[in-house]
């Protein structure tokens, strides 16, 4: 999901490990650079890191056992929400035990398929997520909006078929992007100028075109970084005005409520992306991309169960009925 179609980056040399095929040298696995660049803060990124994972598993976990064992949560809102739980336990768990391990070793190398795998796994998650978003927000639209109807609009059977339409979309638009990735050449050096494998730094290493590539991801940007996001939005105008023409002030209070923490959510999310993919080529810099990457694939998984639950009282009874220690 990145914007960049020329990229000049000037990477490290290092050794690397190379195969011969068809009188050509190609590279058979990657280095992942990391935070190698800053020694001095390997104990304390490693512990951070280790915090962050520990919880946004922990977290999501939860959230999924308390859904799925409580029979008064069996609603379209924590159905999705169910979805945005296993996609960051995806998102997180993709990367963080090589970013873990990268923070201990000296040189954190990754094979060739493992960094695809990485990749694909990567990508499903985020784009996912960038679409349950959207499917959470007309969730809530409906339920505002309309909600003599909501019942009849959001129905289990329509709600099923959005969630596996959302998974099987981005499962074949990343599938697109890790076959065009297989298909490239990377003959030398083999330093990835991240802490994971992602499109536009592996795309600077390779030595045959990426024309296709990226005309792929300018496609893939449009859809989910544009067209997606405007959908979020159109359908929170549409909530905002409904709430707005409420009479009471307690109708409009708790209107705002069943969707506020989903806001913070959406408006969290989009930032770390835009932040580190919708910027001008010029702009670029691989310090500005890690640190959006440790937003959107350690930090939203973290908050988001906490964002979730925090003001929800039918998730936190959820809590306390499946595991009594919560009571106090």
């Amino acid at each position: 999901m990145k914007l960049w179609m020329e990229i000049h980056l000037i990477v490290p040399e290092t050794s690397f490990s190379l195969r011969t095929m068809s009188n050509q040298t190609l590279v058979t696995k990657f280095v992942l650079q990391g935070f190698s660049e800053h020694p001095e803060y390997r104990v304390l990124l490693f512990s951070c890191f280790l915090s962050l994972y520990s919880v946004a598993l922990t977290g999501n976990i939860l959230i999924i056992l308390a859904i799925a064992f409580n029979p008064r949560l069996r609603t379209p809102m924590y159905f999705f929400l169910f979805n945005l739980a296993t996609v960051d336990i995806i998102c997180t768990s993709s990367i963080m035990p090589k970013a873990l391990e990268g923070l201990v070793l000296e040189e954190n190398s990754i094979s060739y398929g493992g960094c695809v795998a990485q990749l694909y796994f990567l990508t499903w998650a985020a784009s996912s997520e960038l679409l349950l978003l959207s499917v959470v927000a007309y969730d809530r639209c409906a339920a505002i909006c309309h909600p003599l109807h909501y019942s009849t609009a959001m129905s289990k059977a329509f709600c099923g078929t959005l969630a596996a339409g959302v998974w099987a979309l981005c499962a074949f638009n990343t599938a697109i992007h890790a076959g065009l990735m297989l298909r490239l050449d990377f003959c030398g050096p083999n330093v990835v100028a991240h802490f994971f494998c992602e499109v536009p730094p592996l795309l600077l290493l390779s030595c045959s075109s990426t024309y296709v590539n990226s005309i792929m991801i300018v496609l893939a940007d449009a859809f989910y970084g544009i067209l997606n996001f405007l959908m979020t939005i159109v359908s929170y105008g549409f909530i905002i005005s409904s709430i707005l023409k409420m009479r009471t002030a307690e109708g409009k209070k708790k209107a705002f409520s069943t969707c506020s923490s989903h806001l913070v959510v959406v408006c969290m999310y989009y930032a770390a992306v835009f932040c580190a993919y919708i910027s001008p080529v010029s702009s670029y810099s691989a310090e500005k991309s890690k640190l959006a990457g440790v937003l959107y694939t350690m930090l939203s998984p973290t908050l988001n169960p906490l964002i979730y639950t925090l003001r929800n009282k039918e998730v936190k009874a959820a809590f306390r009925k499946l595991f009594p220690f919560f009571r106090n």
